[in-house]
């Protein structure tokens, strides 16, 4: 089940978190998530901002994300390649987590955010294998890389369901 964000969940999300943290450093992507991102501050603003999401299963949070609207500043430049559709409105899926003895959180966030939008983007860190295999397997796209504000580089992808059907 998927739901808001609220505030009294900020220790349980922080917990996801960290969990998702220990399974990137475990796969060799030492990296992304670093330096305290993210904070308790970032989560925060997704929950203010009615865009922080959770995945609950029996009870109990296995999962977290944020789904926003576009625009995403970061992805009006894309480099070495190009967007699918760069005219339609999209969300954006940032901040993935879950436990890693809990599987199937990735297509459940996903078949959700599709449910509320045909166009989603994402973005992951190169050396995040386990993300790019997912949002492969999922059926988006490879359409470049981006940069954040911090200059660090992130490969970028997109599925748009009307165009696959076309």
């Amino acid at each position: 089940m998927i739901r808001p964000a609220r505030k009294e969940d900020l220790a349980e999300i922080m917990a996801v978190l960290e969990a998702a943290k220990g399974i990137m450093r475990a796969s060799g992507n030492m990296g992304q998530w670093i330096n305290g991102y993210p904070s308790e501050e970032v989560i925060l603003s997704d929950i203010a901002s009615g865009r922080g999401y959770l995945v609950s299963r029996e009870g109990r949070i296995a999962g977290y994300f944020a789904f926003i609207p576009s625009p995403e500043p970061t992805y009006a430049q894309i480099y070495d390649g190009s967007w699918l559709d760069d005219t339609l409105p999209y969300h954006v899926v940032h901040r993935i987590a879950s436990y890693p003895e809990i599987h199937g959180i990735f297509r459940e966030i996903m078949d959700w955010c599709f449910s509320k939008d045909r166009n989603i983007r994402i973005d992951t860190h190169r050396d995040n294998h386990i993300m790019q295999h997912c949002i492969l397997k999922y059926g988006f796209s490879y359409c470049g890389i981006i940069y954040l504000f911090s200059g660090d580089e992130r490969l970028a992808y997109q599925r748009v369901i009307d165009a696959e059907r076309r």
